[in-house]
C-alpha cells in the first residue's frame, strides 16, 4: 500500500514535520512493506514557514523582531521568486505569551516582519495567520509600518481605549506595490458575537468578563479605520491581524488550501491508497479551514479513505464522517494523558502502528 501522511503540528509538542516522521516510524513497525508520502501541513499558523521551505525551497532568512510583550523574538522569512512568506505566531505566537497579559500584546513584531519582507524585495508578501497571542485589532501591526493614531497603537488592546483617529497613509504608502495575502483559518469577523474577542479570547487567557469591554474597543477601532472591511470574512484572525491586512488592501486565501496546492498535495492523494492526517486535538472547529478537514476533502475529491491520529478527539462518528475522516484515533484514549505529554513522539508512533494493524493490508 501507498499511504499518504499529512497531518498538522500537535501544539505544544511536536510540530507537523516531526508528527509526520513519528507517524511514518510506527506505521512501519506493523507495515514495512508500505511505502509512505510524508506531506507535513499547515493551516497558516505555528509551521507555516517551515513546511513551505520543505515544500518549495527558497532562501530563510533570521531576523529578530519585537515580541508580543516587547521581549526580542527570533523569526523567520522563507523567500521563494519574489514572496516571502511569514509566520505571523512567531512574533505574536501564544506560546510567547504563556496565555497571560493578552490585554498589554502586540502584533509590532508581524508588521517588523512584513517590512523586512519589503525591504528584502519581495512583491508579494503571505502572512500566515494563525496561534497567536494578540487581541489588538493587528494595530501593532500597522504602527510597524507607520500609521499613527490618537491612542498608542503599539500597546495592546487596552492602550486602543477611546482611539477615534487613525492615519494609515504611510503604512499604506510602506506597502505600495506589493501584494499582501492573509493566509487565515478562520472566517471570524473583527467584533460582534462570532468576532476575535468573543471566540478566541479566552484561549488567550481574556478573562469571560472583560469581553464585551474589549470587543467594545475593537468596535472603537473599526468606527476610526473602515467599519465595513472590520466584517469581512477573516477580520478576525489572529486577534484581528486579518483586519489589519485587509485594511492594507491584502486579499485573503485559506491557509490550508495553500499549502496543499504547494505541496501538490491533490496528485499525490490520487497517487496513494490512504491518507493519514492528524492535529492536537480534533473537534467540530476542524471544519473552520483547520488541516484535518482540509487534507479530508482532498482526499474525497481524490476518491481514497482519510483516517486521523489526533492527540484528543471531541467529535462523534455521524460528525467525523461529516468532517471527511473514517476513524479517528486519540492518544490519550489508547495509551493514556501522561505518555501523550511525557513521549508525545513515542505515543503517536505507537498508536500509528495501532491503526496500520486495521487498515494496512
Amino acid at each position: 500500500m501507498r499511504i499518504l501522511v499529512a497531518p498538522d503540528k500537535f501544539a505544544g509538542t511536536l510540530t507537523a514535520v516531526e508528527a509526520a516522521e513519528a507517524i511514518a516510524a510506527g506505521w512501519r513497525r506493523q507495515a514495512p512493506a508500505d511505502e509512505l508520502d510524508l506531506a507535513p501541513m499547515s493551516d497558516g499558523g505555528p509551521g507555516f514557514v517551515d513546511v513551505l521551505h520543505a515544500a518549495l525551497g527558497g532562501s530563510v532568512v533570521a531576523v529578530t523582531v519585537r515580541g508580543p510583550l516587547g521581549e526580542p523574538a527570533p523569526a523567520t522569512l522563507l523567500l521563494v521568486e519574489g514572496t516571502a512568506y511569514v509566520e505571523s505566531a512567531q512574533a505574536c505566537g501564544l506560546h510567547l505569551t504563556g496565555g497571560e497579559h493578552a490585554e498589554r500584546a502586540t502584533t509590532f513584531g508581524v508588521g517588523q516582519l512584513v517590512a523586512e519582507a519589503v525591504d528584502a524585495g519581495a512583491t508579494r508578501v503571505v502572512v500566515g495567520l494563525g496561534g497567536s497571542g494578540t487581541n489588538d485589532g493587528g494595530a501593532g501591526l500597522l504602527a510597524a509600518l507607520g500609521a499613527t493614531a490618537d491612542r498608542p497603537l503599539d500597546a495592546g488592546v487596552e492602550g486602543l481605549a477611546g482611539v477615534t483617529a487613525v492615519d494609515l497613509s504611510a503604512a499604506r504608502a510602506r506597502v505600495e506595490g506589493v501584494a499582501l495575502v492573509a493566509a487565515s483559518d478562520v472566517d471570524n469577523p473583527l467584533t460582534g458575537l462570532f468576532g476575535a474577542t468573543k471566540v478566541f479570547g479566552p484561549q488567550k487567557g481574556l478573562p469571560d468578563e472583560r469581553l464585551p469591554a474589549l470587543d467594545g474597543v475593537l468596535e472603537e477601532l473599526a468606527a476610526a479605520t473602515d467599519r465595513r472591511t472590520s466584517l469581512a470574512k477573516g477580520a478576525g484572525a489572529a486577534g484581528g491581524l486579518g483586519f489589519a491586512l485587509l485594511l492594507l488592501g491584502a486579499t485573503r486565501e485559506p491557509g490550508i488550501a495553500m499549502v496543499a496546492d504547494a505541496v501538490g498535495l491533490a496528485d499525490r492523494a490520487r497517487g496513494c491508497d490512504l491518507v493519514v492526517t492528524g492535529e492536537g486535538s480534533f473537534d467540530f472547529s476542524s471544519r473552520s479551514g483547520k488541516v484535518p478537514y482540509g487534507v479530508a476533502e482532498v482526499a474525497s475529491e481524490a476518491l481514497r479513505p482519510c483516517v486521523a491520529v489526533a492527540g484528543q478527539v471531541l467529535v462523534g462518528s455521524r460528525e467525523m464522517r461529516a468532517l471527511g475522516v473514517e476513524s479517528a484515533y486519540a492518544l490519550v484514549d489508547l495509551v493514556g494523558v501522561e505518555r501523550s505529554f511525557a513521549d508525545p513522539a513515542g505515543a503517536l508512533a505507537d498508536v500509528a502502528e495501532r491503526v496500520a494493524r486495521t487498515w494496512s493490508r
